[in-house]
């Protein structure tokens, strides 16, 4: 095998008195900067090497990936991790197969400044290739502020008066893509809603406004859509949002639907968590007899939160006070008229 190459770097001496604090902190951001930089071709390398290793079960006959899986695990490295080193691979190859970048000018990326240009547009890519190829470091800053100007220059989701006004610079490019990237989640109806408030007023502070809204709305309708108290009937969750957005509660409606979601998840987890006790203290309570009074003792104990009814304290920051839960496990077609289905009281 051959030598490896050293890797060495001088740094400043942290006690010397002789240089100014700023030309310390210059002489380590340089030197952090170069690892960085070593550190984005180490990591192209390596996802060069793990698809070559992919490549090759394949040529095998592995088509499910086993033998790759099992080479990973020799190596002690996560299947996220080496599917993301290899698309960090293939990113690299395409922009230098394509002639964006030269093979010398990745040595003037930081590692994360590659990584954001690898999930840019193509056009993004062209210019901050370009700018690379002429020697400019590029930081991740630089790659975000392009991204930000050329969506909000050029998004089809944006009304014609924001996009001019963004070339204007009347806009920041900073305020106008997050309003993009929120306006995607949303369906086409919710979209153009939204776009005839910015036709009317193409102001910075209703760009903003837009934005949260358009933000609540995906919420609501990702939330909604999980939460298993909305499915039953013929509830209308859209029509629903448009009258809170009309009240201007659309904040709180959000609020309220992602914690009702969170609290049908809790339910869930009760549920099982309560079913496996149940399980557990039985086994033990079999196992236990006159000869264990402590275990006995403990299981007894067991019984406030394994039974139908579950009491459990909420500790002295709630005053002592308990919650009393009852369980009632009912078929499905009861649930078209619970009577109890989880009964909470403070007590």
């Amino acid at each position: 095998m051959a030598e490896a190459p050293s890797f060495s770097l001088e740094l400043p001496d942290p006690e010397s008195e002789s240089i100014s604090s700023m030309e310390f902190m210059a002489r380590i951001e340089e030197a952090w900067a170069i690892c960085d930089r070593f550190d984005l071709q180490t990591e192209i390398w390596r996802g060069r090497i793990l698809r070559s290793v992919r490549d090759r079960e394949r040529r095998g006959g592995d088509a499910r990936g086993g033998g790759f899986l099992q080479w990973l695990r020799e190596q002690e490295i996560s299947k996220t991790r080496a599917y993301a080193l290899i698309q960090l691979a293939e990113s690299a190859d395409q922009m230098l197969g394509e002639g964006v970048l030269e093979e010398t000018s990745v040595n003037n990326f930081s590692k994360r400044a590659f990584m954001e240009t690898a999930q840019s547009d193509p056009e993004v890519q062209l210019m901050i290739g370009e700018a690379a190829n002429d020697g400019q470091q590029i930081t991740r800053k630089q790659v975000r502020q392009l991204t930000d100007e050329f969506t909000a220059a050029t998004s089809p989701l944006l009304p014609e008066e924001i996009r001019q006004r963004t070339a204007q610079n009347l806009l920041p490019p900073k305020a106008v893509a997050p309003l993009v990237k929120e306006l995607a989640k949303l369906p086409d109806e919710q979209q153009e809603d939204l776009r005839k408030v910015l036709r009317d007023e193409p102001e910075l502070e209703r760009v903003k406004d837009v934005t949260s809204t358009a933000r609540w709305l995906s919420k609501a309708s990702e939330a909604g859509l999980a939460v298993r108290a909305f499915q039953q009937g013929e509830l209308d969750l859209d029509k629903a949002m448009q009258e809170a957005l009309r009240l201007d509660a659309l904040g709180l409606l959000s609020d309220a639907v992602g914690q009702a979601q969170a609290l049908e998840s809790a339910v869930l987890k009760l549920h099982t968590s309560w079913r496996r006790l149940n399980g557990l203290q039985e086994r033990l309570w079999v196992e236990s007899g006159s000869s264990t009074p402590h275990l006995r003792e403990l299981l007894t104990a067991l019984q406030t939160l394994s039974g139908n009814t579950m009491r459990v304290s909420l500790g002295e920051l709630a005053g002592g006070k308990r919650v009393r839960l009852q369980l009632v496990e009912e078929s499905p077609d009861q649930l078209e008229a619970p009577t109890i289905a989880v009964m909470a009281q403070a007590g």
